[in-house]
């Protein structure tokens, strides 16, 4: 909604533009995208419009945000050890190349391929889990992961590759007048139409701070402001780590920085007041929960706490109360985060 609003669109050709002025010889060392028609076909298009051939890379057997090509089960079948086996394109198709996506009914390998061949561009495809292979076909590589982005790139440059881009590098600015995200470039982006792409927001700052003032001025009290895209929680069963974005807030007001600094009442009701019932119980935990230091960090009482950031706690739970289909929800209002039991 924010990067809709402030209308950070770009197109295929505006990709395809900076794609090809970053990679002029025209062979692309495609790396460790996610499976994904969303987030990834339209970035693939544009680069296969930029490009005369693309090698790409696949990690197997899932990608970094656990979209599978295939079940791990598999590669004990087959006795493959998926940290050193390369395999080619031929071998892939004879092991596992029959194989859909459980959720989706989609083949990627396949739909990748078709993608890439509508725009006239060549495409082969590898299966490894070391980046260092891509450089066996080019040296000109353009990483596609997400959260392993940093360290990627500079794996690749001291093995010696020869240019090294990431998605957040592309439309890092403007091309032509299009949107542009400085920070992350095509990370975050989402398919539009089959020639836009809607980008990561880059105002979020701006919004959320004015928000804060604007509520501030008609109820008289400070509420904490957050973009949220997707969150950052596993699926048990279909095993997708659901943050495809570089981050679940791209902007928050100040009062969410932090970690909780909570004790754990179990762990408080079972060890240090086990021989307590009832209200007598309740109002020791509450006590404790009065008299506890400012940063637990490290301490015995804090065990079974969740030990993450106040902004990727509530943005997974703003994604999972609107969802990410045709809810509707555009806006999620949480109150009584911040409390505990012994707020009166």
């Amino acid at each position: 909604m924010v990067a809709i609003s402030d209308n950070n669109y770009a197109s295929v050709d505006d990709v395809a533009s900076d794609i090809k002025s970053k990679f002029a010889e025209g062979h692309i060392g495609v790396i460790f995208p996610i499976l994904s028609r969303n987030r990834f076909s339209l970035i693939l298009k544009s680069i296969a419009r930029g490009a005369n051939k693309i090698t790409m890379l696949l990690s197997y057997p899932s990608d970094e945000v656990g979209n599978h090509l295939f079940e791990a089960s598999e590669l004990d079948k087959y006795g493959i050890n998926q940290n050193i086996t390369v395999l080619s394109e031929k071998e892939y198709e004879e092991k596992f190349g029959n194989i859909v996506h459980p959720f989706t009914g989609i083949n990627y390998v396949n739909f990748y391929r078709d993608l890439v061949q509508c725009e006239n561009c060549e495409i082969e495809f590898v299966f490894a889990n070391d980046p260092t292979v891509i450089l066996d076909y080019t040296k000109d590589v353009l990483n596609c992961d997400i959260h392993t982005r940093k360290r990627t790139k500079e794996v690749l440059k001291k093995a010696g590759a020869n240019i090294v881009y990431g998605l957040d590098d592309i439309l890092n600015t403007p091309i032509n007048g299009s949107g542009f995200n400085p920070n992350y470039g095509l990370l975050g982006s989402n398919k539009s139409t089959e020639e836009k792409l809607k980008l990561f927001p880059k105002n979020g700052e701006d919004i959320v701070y004015e928000i804060q003032e604007k509520l501030k001025e008609k109820t008289g009290k400070t509420v904490e402001v957050l973009v949220y895209g997707d969150g950052a929680f596993k699926d048990p069963v279909g095993k997708i780590w659901e943050l495809a974005d570089p981050t679940v807030s791209p902007a928050y007001t100040k009062g969410l920085e932090g970690t909780p600094n909570e004790i754990k009442l179990k762990y408080v009701s079972d060890n240090k007041f086990a021989d307590l019932r009832g209200e007598e119980l309740k109002e020791k935990v509450k006590e404790e929960i009065k008299k506890k230091d400012n940063d637990l960090k490290g301490t015995m009482i804090t065990q079974g706490t969740t030990p993450r950031r106040y902004v990727d706690l509530i943005g997974s739970l703003c994604d999972l109360t609107s969802g990410s289909g045709d809810k509707g929800t555009p806006v999620v209002f949480i109150q009584g985060y911040f409390d505990n039991l012994a707020d009166e």
